[in-house]
Protein backbone atom coordinates (compact mmCIF):
# COMPACT_ATOMS: atom_id res chain seq x y z
CA UNK A 1 0.00 0.00 0.00
CA UNK A 2 1.31 3.58 -0.98
CA UNK A 3 1.66 6.03 2.00
CA UNK A 4 1.02 9.52 1.85
CA UNK A 5 1.84 12.28 4.16
CA UNK A 6 -0.41 15.12 4.47
CA UNK A 7 1.68 18.30 5.76
CA UNK A 8 -1.70 20.47 6.98
CA UNK A 9 -4.98 18.67 8.04
CA UNK A 10 -7.05 21.56 7.77
CA UNK A 11 -10.18 22.36 5.79
CA UNK A 12 -9.22 20.70 3.01
CA UNK A 13 -6.19 18.04 4.14
CA UNK A 14 -8.67 16.18 6.68
CA UNK A 15 -11.37 15.22 4.34
CA UNK A 16 -8.28 14.69 1.39
CA UNK A 17 -7.21 12.28 3.97
CA UNK A 18 -10.06 10.71 4.90
CA UNK A 19 -11.02 10.10 0.92
CA UNK A 20 -7.30 8.75 0.91
CA UNK A 21 -7.48 6.31 3.30
CA UNK A 22 -11.13 5.13 1.65
CA UNK A 23 -8.69 4.35 -1.29
CA UNK A 24 -6.67 2.04 0.50
CA UNK A 25 -3.61 4.70 0.78
CA UNK A 26 -2.12 4.83 4.29
CA UNK A 27 -1.97 8.32 5.41
CA UNK A 28 -0.09 10.30 7.98
CA UNK A 29 -1.18 13.72 8.64
CA UNK A 30 0.36 16.83 10.26
CA UNK A 31 -1.53 19.60 12.56
CA UNK A 32 -0.36 22.44 14.47
CA UNK A 33 -3.44 21.71 17.24
CA UNK A 34 -2.61 19.26 19.57
CA UNK A 35 -6.62 18.78 20.40
CA UNK A 36 -6.26 17.57 16.61
CA UNK A 37 -4.15 14.36 17.18
CA UNK A 38 -7.04 12.22 18.59
CA UNK A 39 -9.43 13.47 15.65
CA UNK A 40 -6.75 12.29 13.46
CA UNK A 41 -5.89 9.33 15.30
CA UNK A 42 -9.83 8.43 15.16
CA UNK A 43 -10.04 8.93 11.55
CA UNK A 44 -7.02 6.78 11.40
CA UNK A 45 -4.84 8.87 10.26
CA UNK A 46 -1.22 8.84 11.76
CA UNK A 47 -0.94 12.04 13.33
CA UNK A 48 2.13 13.91 13.82
CA UNK A 49 2.21 17.29 15.65
CA UNK A 50 4.49 19.68 13.01
CA UNK A 51 4.80 23.56 13.13
CA UNK A 52 6.76 25.46 10.57
CA UNK A 53 8.15 28.65 10.88
CA UNK A 54 10.53 30.88 9.36
CA UNK A 55 13.60 29.87 11.15
CA UNK A 56 12.92 26.55 12.33
CA UNK A 57 10.42 23.17 11.73
CA UNK A 58 9.13 21.84 15.19
CA UNK A 59 8.11 18.20 15.54
CA UNK A 60 8.93 14.68 14.07
CA UNK A 61 9.31 15.59 10.55
CA UNK A 62 11.33 12.41 10.04
CA UNK A 63 8.69 9.70 11.13
CA UNK A 64 6.20 11.89 9.87
CA UNK A 65 7.95 10.77 6.16
CA UNK A 66 8.96 7.92 6.83
CA UNK A 67 7.95 5.09 4.00
CA UNK A 68 5.97 8.02 2.48
CA UNK A 69 6.46 7.84 -1.41
CA UNK A 70 4.25 11.26 -1.66
CA UNK A 71 4.07 14.22 0.58
CA UNK A 72 1.09 16.81 0.34
CA UNK A 73 1.95 20.36 0.96
CA UNK A 74 -1.32 22.23 2.11
CA UNK A 75 -0.55 24.95 4.54
CA UNK A 76 -1.54 28.32 3.14
CA UNK A 77 0.62 31.63 3.83
CA UNK A 78 -0.22 33.44 6.34
CA UNK A 79 0.21 37.01 5.23
CA UNK A 80 -3.18 38.98 6.27
CA UNK A 81 -3.92 41.21 9.37
CA UNK A 82 -0.75 41.54 11.90
CA UNK A 83 0.75 38.00 10.47
CA UNK A 84 3.45 38.69 8.05
CA UNK A 85 5.51 35.94 7.32
CA UNK A 86 7.95 34.80 5.11
CA UNK A 87 6.41 31.24 3.86
CA UNK A 88 9.16 30.20 1.37
CA UNK A 89 11.56 30.34 3.79
CA UNK A 90 8.60 28.24 6.32
CA UNK A 91 8.99 25.74 3.32
CA UNK A 92 12.74 25.93 2.68
CA UNK A 93 13.38 24.94 6.22
CA UNK A 94 11.36 21.52 5.57
CA UNK A 95 13.08 20.40 2.19
CA UNK A 96 16.11 18.85 4.07
CA UNK A 97 13.86 16.45 5.47
CA UNK A 98 12.34 15.57 2.18
CA UNK A 99 15.68 15.11 0.81
CA UNK A 100 16.80 12.42 3.63
CA UNK A 101 13.41 10.48 3.10
CA UNK A 102 12.23 8.43 0.85
CA UNK A 103 9.46 10.60 -0.89
CA UNK A 104 10.18 11.11 -4.55
CA UNK A 105 6.74 13.03 -5.27
CA UNK A 106 5.41 16.27 -3.57
CA UNK A 107 2.10 17.84 -4.31
CA UNK A 108 2.06 21.71 -3.55
CA UNK A 109 -1.40 22.93 -3.16
CA UNK A 110 -0.92 26.62 -4.68
CA UNK A 111 -3.28 29.32 -5.55
CA UNK A 112 -4.48 31.42 -8.68
CA UNK A 113 -3.45 34.38 -7.48
CA UNK A 114 0.16 33.88 -8.76
CA UNK A 115 -1.96 34.89 -11.95
CA UNK A 116 -2.76 38.91 -11.82
CA UNK A 117 -5.54 40.70 -13.12
CA UNK A 118 -4.41 42.10 -16.16
CA UNK A 119 -5.03 39.06 -18.57
CA UNK A 120 -8.23 38.20 -19.43
CA UNK A 121 -8.05 34.55 -20.24
CA UNK A 122 -5.49 32.21 -17.59
CA UNK A 123 -3.69 28.79 -18.58
CA UNK A 124 -1.17 26.79 -17.63
CA UNK A 125 1.28 28.75 -20.33
CA UNK A 126 0.32 32.42 -18.43
CA UNK A 127 3.41 33.78 -17.53
CA UNK A 128 2.68 34.67 -13.57
CA UNK A 129 2.79 37.90 -12.45
CA UNK A 130 1.26 37.82 -9.17
CA UNK A 131 0.40 41.68 -7.69
CA UNK A 132 -0.27 40.25 -4.02
CA UNK A 133 2.52 39.45 -1.14
CA UNK A 134 1.00 36.17 -1.14
CA UNK A 135 1.27 35.15 -4.78
CA UNK A 136 4.54 36.40 -5.45
CA UNK A 137 5.60 33.83 -1.90
CA UNK A 138 3.76 30.82 -3.67
CA UNK A 139 5.15 31.75 -7.09
CA UNK A 140 8.70 31.72 -5.49
CA UNK A 141 7.85 28.12 -3.49
CA UNK A 142 6.52 26.64 -6.40
CA UNK A 143 9.88 27.35 -8.06
CA UNK A 144 12.10 26.17 -5.37
CA UNK A 145 9.94 22.93 -5.41
CA UNK A 146 10.41 22.07 -9.06
CA UNK A 147 13.88 23.36 -9.49
CA UNK A 148 14.96 20.31 -6.85
CA UNK A 149 15.99 17.39 -8.60
CA UNK A 150 15.23 15.33 -5.61
CA UNK A 151 11.59 14.57 -5.93
CA UNK A 152 9.69 15.05 -8.76
CA UNK A 153 6.91 18.26 -8.28
CA UNK A 154 3.24 18.93 -9.33
CA UNK A 155 1.73 22.10 -8.78
CA UNK A 156 -2.11 22.51 -8.70
CA UNK A 157 -3.53 26.01 -8.19
CA UNK A 158 -6.85 26.34 -7.32
CA UNK A 159 -9.26 28.73 -7.03
CA UNK A 160 -11.19 30.52 -4.84
CA UNK A 161 -12.10 27.31 -2.32
CA UNK A 162 -15.63 26.65 -1.32
CA UNK A 163 -17.43 23.93 0.80
CA UNK A 164 -20.58 23.15 2.36
CA UNK A 165 -19.52 25.44 5.30
CA UNK A 166 -17.16 27.59 3.14
CA UNK A 167 -19.07 30.24 1.07
CA UNK A 168 -17.62 33.79 0.51
CA UNK A 169 -21.16 34.83 -0.39
CA UNK A 170 -21.80 35.15 3.78
CA UNK A 171 -18.80 37.61 3.97
CA UNK A 172 -20.18 39.85 1.01
CA UNK A 173 -24.15 39.58 2.13
CA UNK A 174 -25.18 42.84 2.85
CA UNK A 175 -22.39 44.74 2.54
CA UNK A 176 -22.38 47.66 -0.24
CA UNK A 177 -20.19 49.63 -2.75
CA UNK A 178 -18.56 46.09 -3.64
CA UNK A 179 -16.28 46.63 -6.38
CA UNK A 180 -15.53 44.62 -9.47
CA UNK A 181 -19.03 44.06 -10.54
CA UNK A 182 -18.29 42.13 -13.82
CA UNK A 183 -14.97 40.34 -13.10
CA UNK A 184 -15.89 37.27 -13.21
CA UNK A 185 -15.22 34.20 -10.75
CA UNK A 186 -12.84 31.78 -10.68
CA UNK A 187 -14.24 28.93 -7.95
CA UNK A 188 -14.08 25.32 -7.11
CA UNK A 189 -15.87 23.29 -4.59
CA UNK A 190 -14.17 21.20 -1.98
CA UNK A 191 -15.23 17.81 -3.37
CA UNK A 192 -13.30 18.83 -6.51
CA UNK A 193 -10.37 19.88 -5.00
CA UNK A 194 -9.96 16.21 -3.65
CA UNK A 195 -11.13 14.67 -6.75
CA UNK A 196 -8.49 16.53 -8.36
CA UNK A 197 -5.69 15.24 -6.22
CA UNK A 198 -6.91 11.96 -6.65
CA UNK A 199 -6.37 12.29 -9.66
CA UNK A 200 -2.94 13.51 -9.83
CA UNK A 201 -1.81 10.41 -7.59
CA UNK A 202 -3.86 7.94 -9.32
CA UNK A 203 -2.29 8.26 -12.84
CA UNK A 204 0.97 9.59 -11.97
CA UNK A 205 1.07 13.16 -13.24
CA UNK A 206 4.16 14.61 -11.32
CA UNK A 207 6.63 17.49 -13.04
CA UNK A 208 2.90 18.65 -13.97
CA UNK A 209 0.95 21.98 -13.08
CA UNK A 210 -2.49 22.53 -13.17
CA UNK A 211 -5.08 25.28 -12.55
CA UNK A 212 -7.91 23.69 -10.90
CA UNK A 213 -11.13 26.05 -10.99
CA UNK A 214 -14.38 24.78 -12.25
CA UNK A 215 -15.47 25.84 -15.61
CA UNK A 216 -18.28 28.58 -15.06
CA UNK A 217 -17.57 32.46 -14.87
CA UNK A 218 -20.68 34.40 -14.79
CA UNK A 219 -20.05 37.71 -13.14
CA UNK A 220 -19.45 38.65 -9.47
CA UNK A 221 -22.45 40.34 -9.02
CA UNK A 222 -24.56 37.99 -11.09
CA UNK A 223 -23.25 34.62 -9.15
CA UNK A 224 -22.95 36.34 -5.50
CA UNK A 225 -26.77 38.14 -5.97
CA UNK A 226 -28.30 35.06 -7.00
CA UNK A 227 -26.40 33.06 -4.11
CA UNK A 228 -27.98 35.58 -1.38
CA UNK A 229 -31.17 34.43 -2.81
CA UNK A 230 -30.58 30.90 -2.53
CA UNK A 231 -29.73 31.00 1.19
CA UNK A 232 -31.80 33.68 2.02
CA UNK A 233 -29.23 36.28 2.74
CA UNK A 234 -29.02 39.74 2.52
CA UNK A 235 -27.94 41.20 -1.20
CA UNK A 236 -24.46 42.07 -1.76
CA UNK A 237 -24.47 45.68 -3.29
CA UNK A 238 -22.36 46.40 -5.81
CA UNK A 239 -20.34 49.47 -7.23
CA UNK A 240 -20.24 50.30 -11.03
CA UNK A 241 -17.99 53.52 -10.39
CA UNK A 242 -14.64 51.84 -11.26
CA UNK A 243 -14.26 49.64 -13.99
CA UNK A 244 -14.13 46.28 -13.58
CA UNK A 245 -11.06 44.13 -13.68
CA UNK A 246 -10.63 40.47 -13.72
CA UNK A 247 -9.67 37.27 -15.14
CA UNK A 248 -10.94 33.80 -16.45
CA UNK A 249 -8.74 30.69 -15.07
CA UNK A 250 -9.27 28.31 -17.63
CA UNK A 251 -8.58 24.64 -16.05
CA UNK A 252 -8.96 22.51 -19.38
CA UNK A 253 -5.73 20.80 -18.60
CA UNK A 254 -7.67 18.96 -15.49
CA UNK A 255 -9.92 17.75 -18.16
CA UNK A 256 -7.72 16.90 -21.03
CA UNK A 257 -4.56 16.00 -19.08
CA UNK A 258 -5.95 14.42 -16.00
CA UNK A 259 -9.27 13.61 -17.87
CA UNK A 260 -11.28 14.74 -14.58
CA UNK A 261 -14.88 15.39 -15.21
CA UNK A 262 -15.94 18.32 -12.50
CA UNK A 263 -18.64 16.94 -9.69
CA UNK A 264 -19.77 20.46 -9.27
CA UNK A 265 -19.17 22.34 -12.35
CA UNK A 266 -22.14 24.89 -11.70
CA UNK A 267 -21.17 25.61 -8.13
Amino acid sequence: MTKISILGCGWLGLPLAKALLQNNFLVSGSTTSEDKLKVLDQQGIKPFLIALSENKTTGNVTDFLENSEILIIDIPPKLRGSENENFVSKIRNIIPFIEKSVVTKVLFISSTSVYNDTATLVTEDTIPQPDTESGKQLLETEELLQTNINFKTTIVRFGGLIGKDRHPVKFLAGRANLANPEAPINLIHQEDCIGIIQKIIITNAWNETFNAVAPFHPSREKYYTQKAVDLNLPLPKFTSFTTSVGKIILGDRVETVLKYTFAKPNL
